[in-house]
């Protein structure tokens, strides 16, 4: 395993480096070291796992009103890391997002995921000489994050599951048809800024005033740049990868990617009350699941969306995040 050093496209504290392992995809990876004068090694470590679209320069560590959420974790103590699966951000891409998606399996499913994330891991706990790393995670990427929190519980210290996926049987569902069958999305697909938006805004009570944070517009044009190929003719679009909305519709279909039993760290829900993609009957779920975790909490943050971290209560869910992480 190298590692290369690079430049974070929006943090001047932000150390970046590119992960190369022979046979695996390169990957991005950035750390935020403590701030006040605290020794990184001796403060607790935690990892972010960013969700199905956008890459982690465009969430924890994007400044919104000129600070981002990883500055708030390292302004708290810790020692922040993060990174972009493959096909994300700065990470290498795969093969088949050159190509036409048709009749390539979807990309990037959680399995294939899971190794990418624990050798960030892997690389986090030789970078800091041992111990154990804590994993911040979002929407599809905490199905990543308990995929190897379950594996590898000896290096996973506390599990916080923001805006997270669960099982639903098919039974309830009001028409379970009408899902499409996974295997029918292709390896990658055309996102838009538009399409973007409209998720970004749906959770959001119809008549309420905006939450979503004023620099949409700045965070679309930094968004569309991750892909060079963005401007290619047409509607500006990312190619993204489709094995998320597999492992989101199999979960839906009843057949989570993770077992929540299986977790062994304190782990934390936190949800806001508005989201849809994570719904009070799905937390309570995913929470009695979780027989094995010696400490479970389940923090619901009112007027708050599935994209909370983009929006204006988002210091409620900094500062919920970062108290579990530092045992609080």
């Amino acid at each position: 395993m190298t590692e290369t050093t690079s430049t974070h496209p929006f943090a001047r504290d932000v150390e970046c480096s590119m992960l190369s392992t022979p046979g695996e995809p390169d990957l991005f990876v950035s750390r935020q070291r403590p701030y006040r004068g605290r020794e990184p090694l001796s403060s607790p470590a935690v990892l972010y796992v960013h969700g199905a679209t956008f890459p982690s320069a465009l969430s924890v560590s994007y400044p919104f009103d000129g600070r981002s959420w990883g500055a708030d974790l390292a302004e708290a103590g810790l020692d922040v890391w993060a990174f972009d699966f493959a096909g994300f951000g700065r990470s290498q891409r795969y093969p088949g997002q050159d190509g036409d998606p048709a009749g390539v399996p979807p990309l990037g499913r959680a399995a294939e995921s899971a190794r990418q994330l624990q050798r960030v891991v892997e690389h986090v706990v030789a970078v800091r000489g041992g111990g154990r790393v804590s994993l911040l995670a979002h929407s599809w990427g905490t199905m990543v994050a308990g995929l190897v929190a379950g594996r590898f519980a000896d290096l996973v210290d506390r599990l916080v599951l923001f805006a997270p996926f669960a099982r639903r049987e098919p039974a309830a569902l009001p028409d379970p048809a009408a899902l499409p069958d996974p295997a029918t999305l292709g390896g990658w697909f055309p996102l838009t800024v538009a399409e973007q938006h409209s998720r970004f805004v749906s959770d959001v009570p119809e008549g309420h005033p905006p939450v979503l944070t004023p620099q949409f517009d700045q965070w679309a044009s930094d968004w569309l740049a991750t892909d060079p190929l963005s401007g290619g003719g047409g509607t500006p679009s990312v190619r993204t990868p489709s094995g998320p909305r597999a492992d989101i519709l199999a979960a839906w279909s009843g057949d989570l990617a993770y077992e929540p039993g299986l977790l062994k760290a304190p782990t934390c829900i936190i949800r806001g009350e508005w989201d849809s993609m994570c719904t009070d009957e799905d937390a309570r779920g995913l929470f009695a699941a979780m027989t094995s975790s010696p400490l479970r909490q389940d923090v619901k943050i009112s007027e708050g969306g599935h994209l909370m971290h983009l929006e204006s209560g988002r210091h409620a869910l900094y500062r919920a995040a970062a108290g579990f992480l530092l045992g609080a």
